[in-house]
C-alpha cells in the first residue's frame, strides 16, 4: 500500500492550503485515515482523523475550527483543508492509514507546510 501526499507549500499567516493523500489498492474504504504533523524539534502529533465511512472525525484542539478532514472513497483520497493558518502550523504533514481502525500501518512521505508571519 502506498500513500502519496501533496499540497504543501509556503503561505502567509491567515491563508489556506488543502492537502491531499491518495492511496493505492482497493482497500481504502476499510481504512481509518489520519493526518499527523511534526515540527522541527517537536514530537509528531495527530492533527485529524476520519473513520472509514467518514461518519466520525477527530481534531486536535490546536486545529479545531480551522482544519477540516474529508475523504472521497471513490478516489481513494483523503483531504485536509487548512484555513486561518498560523506560523505554529508549520510542520511536515504526513497521512497515515489504519486498516479496520487498528494500528497506522501505512504512511505517506510527508509534505512540508510553511506558514510565514
Amino acid at each position: 500500500v502506498q500513500l502519496q501526499a501533496s499540497g504543501g507549500g509556503l503561505v502567509q499567516a491567515g491563508g489556506s492550503l488543502r492537502l491531499s493523500c491518495t492511496t493505492s489498492g482497493r482497500a481504502f474504504r476499510t481504512y481509518t485515515m489520519a493526518w499527523f504533523r511534526q515540527a522541527p524539534g517537536k514530537v509528531r502529533e495527530l492533527v485529524a482523523r476520519i473513520t472509514d465511512t467518514g461518519g466520525n472525525t477527530y481534531y486536535a484542539n490546536s486545529v479545531k475550527g480551522r482544519f477540516t478532514i474529508s475523504r472521497d472513497n471513490a478516489k481513494n483520497t483523503v483531504y485536509l483543508q487548512m484555513n486561518s493558518l498560523k506560523p505554529e502550523d508549520t510542520a511536515v504533514y504526513s497521512c497515515a492509514a489504519a486498516p479496520f481502525n487498528r494500528a497506522y500501518n501505512y504512511w505517506g512521505q510527508g509534505t512540508l507546510v510553511t506558514v510565514s508571519s
